[in-house]
């Protein structure tokens, strides 16, 4: 059965056995990352910031997803937020089936604070989900344009992203159904281990990095010199006064 949109091919088994892993990563990264503004670019009907312990966490979506609305509708190249305004952004899915990635990519870069994260989920062309994709071009996901890992981290990296860690999973065969998923559960177990670039869904973190930032750092030898200057007009004050005491006395 054909897919007519990523919502509906999540509801397949195949779709539930990616789903679960990218929640199980994304469960495990979100906590960690603190701020205090995270948006959710796309799938209105997924909370995937569920975890997250940023207090303001908004979706944002063009439209209604099986009846789900986001939370902010906007088009994702024209986000509507102030520059380096936003902490965390989770990107799932998103590049692979629009026209306008480049556009998307910078646009996310212009909203994200320094140090900002950014949590990308996309399907890896060199996995066996890639070779599914070509000869089943019609449908989700297969329609869209897979973005190679390699590729993704290039196209960071040009806008001053960092890519600092991420995983691959879905190391199985795309079977459609739960009993040939079970029987080949051994590829998943072993796929890190002796295939790790060739998972079917790749989940990347990147962060923004600001260029000409630079730690300022004491100059050691005029401080030295000041603390000498210091403490020998302490000694002269510290002598005056007992040498006044004495003629007192």
């Amino acid at each position: 059965m054909t897919s007519t949109s990523l919502h509906d091919w999540f509801n397949t088994a195949l779709g539930e056995y990616v789903l679960e892993r990218e929640r199980a990563w994304l469960d495990q990264v979100v906590p960690d990352i603190f701020g205090y503004h995270a948006i959710q670019l796309g799938s209105p009907d997924l909370d995937l910031l569920r975890d997250s312990r940023i207090v303001h966490r908004l979706i944002v979506a063009p439209t209604d997803v099986n009846g789900n609305p986001p939370d902010v509708r906007a088009q994702f190249h024209e986000l509507p937020f102030e520059a380096q305004s936003i902490d965390l952004c989770v990107v799932p899915h998103i590049l692979e089936f629009t026209q306008q990635p480049h556009e998307i990519l910078r646009e996310i870069d212009r909203v994200m604070r320094p140090e900002g994260r950014i949590l990308i989920i996309g399907f890896n062309p060199w996995s066996l989900f890639g070779v599914k994709k070509l000869w089943a071009s019609k449908g989700y996901p297969w329609q869209g344009q897979f973005v190679s890992l390699v590729r993704m981290k290039d196209w960071l990296q040009l806008l001053g992203l960092e890519p600092s860690s991420g995983k691959l999973a879905c190391y199985i065969p795309p079977c459609e159904t739960a009993d040939w998923q079970r029987r080949y559960l051994f590829l998943e177990q072993a796929g890190d281990r002796w295939w790790g670039v060739s998972g079917g869904v790749y989940m990347l973190e990147a962060i923004k990095r600001v260029k000409g930032m630079r730690l300022m750092t004491p100059n050691w030898a005029d401080q030295a010199g000041r603390e000498r200057k210091f403490a020998t007009a302490v000694k002269k004050e510290t002598a005056k006064a007992t040498s006044h005491l004495r003629s007192v006395k």
